[in-house]
């Protein structure tokens, strides 16, 4: 195929970096399972590691991060330090350096960043669709070796000149694109908030940003925010405000829920996988909550709405996309923002088999068409937030929303567990069995 053609080049009809990512998961299963000793073969370093006697110790001075050399299993969770002066930094800071890390010879802090000193950073599931190598943003705008993670929280350690936004040793939160799973992070002053007094920790105040900045978009694109008529949110004047949420009480849900009660919609009604997360989907303000390990998913869902959702926020993928498309009321809006079931559930590793369900999953995707749409009046958007690079003023204006309804007491933080950076592989292990509820946070 012609490479300056817009279409993608495929290899037998499959994505040449998913084929890739295939086999160098199989790889990486071989020899742990078979092998072990050859193990240190898979592990790519970077000249930015520092390579010495030193750099297993903890030296404050020094950036010590998660790096993932090449898509693979839990192996590829690097702790690894950097040399002096090198920080993590996103793929949005191009004019400082390319991610994932600032220049060996030091670098000009530009007037629109700050230095972070970074306490704490959450985990979310996409992070380990960026070890497998399947995570899109991730492979476009940084490739290997990559420092993944969004969410950042802890204080500003180096400020550039002019700055007038925050000064050493302010407390701060916030988002960066990839690169958090670091201490030290260089990050555009527009992605970070101080934060409230309210939150009294940095591994709460860790928790919040990308998860509830997702949320918050996924409701702009239902059109309950701006919230109310009088800001713009015409979907308010529906009779019909019914939503339901899947995963209700993980990180997204846990804020989708919270802030569809505060957005006035309703009822609210939310879809678990365990009987273990009821009653932390009622407290956060649920009407109905649905045990699909228990009950009948749809069934439930008729019978707590008969006349269908006006908006169903769905990040499962092919199992549930096509029943919660049917499950819409006439103008009712379909938002999707992942495809967990998709890809494997507790699997530290990919062997050939995944890959082969994976691939069955992704055959049997469902298609929506347009004429379908269009006399059955419903509508199915998605989003994906680290595509927003050029985008930062709009979701600034959410951040400073979300900071509002912390302030006012509207939006808790939610569960949080904590685990140390030196147990990251635990970390993507309890995210990838869907036993969490709420929030995964690693203190560095």
């Amino acid at each position: 195929m012609d490479k300056n053609n817009n279409q993608r080049w495929t290899i037998l009809g499959q994505d040449p970096e998913v084929l890739l990512a295939a086999l160098a998961n199989i790889l990486s299963w071989f020899v742990v399972t078979f092998c072990p000793r050859f193990l240190p073969y898979l592990l790519p370093t970077s000249p930015e590691e520092d390579q010495g006697d030193d750099a297993t110790s903890i030296d404050e001075t020094r950036t010590r991060c998660i790096s993932i050399g090449r898509p693979g299993g839990m192996e590829q969770l690097r702790l690894v330090t950097l040399k002096e002066d090198i920080c993590t930094i996103g793929y949005n800071v191009k004019h400082v350096s390319p991610a994932p890390y600032t220049p060996a010879d030091g670098f000009v802090l530009p007037e629109d960043c700050v230095v972070v000193k970074n306490l704490a950073f959450s985990v979310n599931y996409a992070d380990c669709t960026i070890r497998w190598g399947l995570y899109e943003s991730a492979k476009k705008f940084v490739g290997y070796p990559i420092v993944p993670g969004f969410d950042v929280a802890g204080t500003v350690e180096r400020v550039p000149a002019n700055n007038s936004n925050f000064s050493v040793g302010d407390r701060v939160f916030g988002c960066t694109l990839f690169g958090a799973y670091s201490n030290r992070v260089v990050i555009p002053t527009i992605q970070l908030r101080k934060i409230p007094d309210c939150i009294d920790s940095f591994s709460k105040a860790a928790s919040f940003p990308a998860v509830s900045l997702t949320a918050l978009y996924a409701l702009h694109l239902a059109g309950y925010f701006p919230g109310g008529v009088d800001e713009g949110g015409s979907r308010h004047k529906f009779k019909n405000k019914s939503i339901l949420i899947h995963s209700a009480a993980g990180g997204v849900g846990s804020f989708l829920v919270q802030m569809s009660k505060i957005l006035r919609l309703g009822p609210i009604v939310g879809v678990v996988g365990r009987s273990s997360k009821v009653d932390e989907a009622y407290r956060l303000g649920c009407d109905v909550v649905i045990d699909k390990s228990s009950e009948d998913l749809w069934s439930a869902a008729f019978k707590a709405c008969p006349g269908g959702f006006n908006t169903i926020m769905d990040a499962n993928g092919v199992s549930t996309l096509k029943e919660s498309y049917n499950a819409l009321a006439p103008s009712g809006r379909l938002i999707v923002f992942g495809f967990h079931s998709n890809l494997p559930l507790g699997q530290a590793m990919l062997n050939p088999l995944e890959w082969i369900r994976m691939a069955r999953k992704q055959a049997n995707m469902p298609k929506f068409d347009a004429m379908d749409l269009t006399v059955s009046n419903k509508s199915v958007l998605g989003f994906n937030l680290s595509f927003f690079a050029e985008e930062r003023e709009v979701l600034s204006d959410m951040f400073d929303r979300i900071l509002e309804w912390i302030h006012n007491e509207k939006l808790e933080c939610p569960n949080v567990v904590e685990i140390e950076m030196k147990s990251i592989a635990l970390a993507h292990e309890f995210i990838s069995s869907g036993k969490s509820i709420g929030k995964i946070v690693v203190t560095t």
